[in-house]
């Protein structure tokens, strides 16, 4: 296992650290996040020009052919500078069709996909907010050739722009919760679909999505009926990674802020950063960070190989969840007041890391996977 770059991860970090540092600067994050869609399509027409909806589609349908280690390359970058938007939900819905998707389904979506075209999301949570097959209540009946949904879904990321939803339904009550689980390729524009934004902290457009008799072609079915719960712990692992990376380019950008603030902030006639106890606190910070960044890049070079890595997935998770709250609610106690100010910057890496803590499962979820991978449960 090399965790080294290769050329092309070098060229693709370079590539997307300049793009987003002259495309995106924080004016308008801010700007996105008062908006009513929460991106820029100005912005995500570029980003597709640049390839990166299509990063890890292979050639033949329009994509660059990447591997999952170079994405997480991109996303580390696209965390240091908290880029708005749709990103990771799109690539996120597209993990399953690459893996499940029929060979209509998958030259269908993908060609668009990789072109920006197609803006994707996945509608899993309810109301009782659980990332494991007891919490999916929503119904999807058979009719004639088609399936009608009923329920509502929570925390939607993007629903409001989104083009397709992938919606996890209940379509058999089984024997235990994970059978009878189906996933069905929607497209939002339906008769029957409803959305609402929901305000949350981070300003990041979760969506609270209500079906109501919401028909879906029996060919929307992604993967097999009654067997779609694989599915969706692939994505969740996949995507789990995925907001892992995005969160280190968060944590290092929070670090080098307060870094660089403590050497010009002076108390006591001399930099605050001069003074033992910061000093331990930032190498402790730092040794958290780089922690953290082995532990992704080790389970994104496993998950490109293929090779099972459900416990480290999540081990991954549980930790660098932990690492950006203290590191960015740290950088908000050593910058003082003004990092209280809806002008400065760290707030919103403070308020993106509770977001970032949830998505895809939070610490005690994935910490209860690596007991059971361990046998304890």
């Amino acid at each position: 296992m090399d965790l080294r770059f290769t050329e092309t991860q070098e060229i693709l970090k370079k590539m997307a650290r300049d793009f987003l540092s002259t495309e995106c600067p924080k004016t308008l994050v801010r700007k996105l996040e008062q908006s009513e869609e929460g991106y820029s399509p100005e912005l995500w027409k570029k980003m597709a020009e640049l390839g990166w909806m299509g990063l890890i589609i292979p050639e033949e349908y329009g994509g660059m052919g990447y591997t999952f280690q170079d994405l997480i390359v991109l996303l580390e970058e696209i965390g240091r500078n908290i880029l708005p938007g749709p990103l990771i939900a799109t690539i996120t819905g597209t993990f399953p069709i690459l893996q499940a998707g029929t060979e209509e389904q998958k030259k269908a979506l993908l060609p668009k996909i990789a072109q920006g075209e197609l803006i994707l999301t996945t509608a899993l949570l309810e109301a009782e907010g659980v990332f494991d097959a007891s919490g999916i209540t929503a119904k999807a009946t058979p009719k004639g050739n088609d399936f009608v949904i009923n329920g509502t879904k929570l925390f939607v990321e993007m629903a409001h722009v989104a083009n397709y939803i992938l919606c996890v339904a209940r379509t058999t009550a089984g024997a235990s919760p994970e059978k009878g689980v189906t996933v069905f390729i929607v497209d939002s524009k339906t008769p029957g679909i409803s959305h609402e934004v929901m305000p949350t902290t981070a300003a990041d457009k979760l969506c609270e999505v209500r079906f109501k008799d919401v028909s879906v072609p029996k060919k929307n079915i992604l993967g097999k009926l009654d067997e779609g719960w694989p599915i969706v712990e692939m994505m969740l692992r996949k995507g789990a990674i995925a907001k892992c990376a995005e969160s280190i380019g968060a944590v290092e950008t929070c670090v080098e802020m307060t870094v660089a603030y403590s050497k010009e902030r002076v108390q006591y006639e001399r930099p605050i950063g001069s003074f033992q106890a910061l000093q331990h606190k930032f190498a402790d910070m730092w040794t958290a960070m780089e922690t953290s960044r082995y532990l992704v890049y080790e389970v994104a070079w496993m998950e490109s190989e293929g090779l099972p890595c459900a416990k480290e997935a999540s081990m991954a998770k549980a930790y660098v969840n932990e690492v950006y709250k203290d590191v960015a609610k740290w950088a908000v106690r050593l910058h003082g007041a003004i990092a209280t100010s809806a002008d400065h910057d760290i707030p919103f890496y403070y308020r993106r890391s509770k977001a970032a803590d949830i998505a895809f499962g939070n610490t005690d979820f994935h910490r209860e996977i690596v007991a059971q991978k361990i046998g304890l449960v």
